[in-house]
């Protein structure tokens, strides 16, 4: 990195009738005779199409996992849970739970 003389700001490399010098952009400073060193940054990104996948009710029941804790509607001792940020970043997050026998929905913060 090259910087003014005068302001000292960044000098940026510019080409200009074929040649390649620094300039300021804040104070129109030119730098002349000085070898120009350029770099230029490039990335090829690839759009991956990623499929989500939807789970439906009765199959939430396989996909998350189960825990031992009493459904309040029915007393069966499992259901099945996950846990969501629902509130600030210094807070807990809240659990969800669906009983696995009478499919009651539920949560704890």
């Amino acid at each position: 990195m090259k910087f003014c003389e005068k302001c000292g700001n960044l000098l940026i490399a510019e080409k200009k009738g074929g040649k390649l010098r620094y300039v300021c952009r804040k104070c129109g400073y030119v730098s002349h005779g000085k070898k120009v060193v350029t770099t230029s940054i490039s990335e090829k990104v690839e759009e991956i199409e990623e499929k989500i996948p939807v789970i439906s009710e009765k199959d939430m029941l396989k996909e998350f996992p189960k825990t031992k804790i009493i459904c309040p509607e029915c007393e069966n001792n499992e259901a099945c849970w996950f846990m969501q940020q629902t509130r600030s970043g210094d807070e807990p997050p809240t659990r969800f739970y669906c009983c696995t026998k009478c499919g009651h929905k539920w949560r704890e913060y």
